[in-house]
Parts: structure tokens; sequence; C-alpha cells
């Protein structure tokens, strides 16, 4: 990629921090680590400092902390 050019329809690759990320390399989204769906980084909120994952939602977010045994599975 030149100057020129945009980042395309690539993944981006972010530093999740505490109420904020910051880009490492420029894309158009990152990948929800529970559903695999595409987050435009424009819409991104949900996130994992700890482990450094991306949510489409809460639900997904919610997901990955039961998951991480973080909090109780629903029976």
């Amino acid at each position: 990629m030149n100057r020129f050019e945009g980042p395309g329809d690539r993944p981006a690759k972010i530093r999740y921090q505490d109420g904020d990320f910051q880009i490492l390399m420029p894309g158009t989204h990152v990948v929800c680590a529970v559903t695999g769906e595409r987050i435009p980084i424009e819409e991104l909120k949900y996130w994992s400092v700890a482990r450094q994952e991306a949510y489409v939602d809460v639900h997904a977010s919610v997901t990955a902390d039961q998951r991480a045994g973080l909090l109780p599975s629903r029976s």
C-alpha cells in the first residue's frame, strides 16, 4: 500500500484500551471474537482489554466473559 491508497477492505489491527482503542494498522473493520461478524471501525463499541478482542454487541461480550469464566453461564 502506498501513501495514496486507502485501507481498502482489510481488517484493522487494534490495541484495545480502557474506554478507547488505538489503531495500529489501518483497516475498515475488525472481526467479532465470538460470532465472527465484521464490525466496521466506526461502529466498534465492545471489546476486552484483557483478551484484546472485539465484540459485535453486548450479548457477544457477555458470552466471551462466560467462556473466560468471569461470569456464570446461563442454564
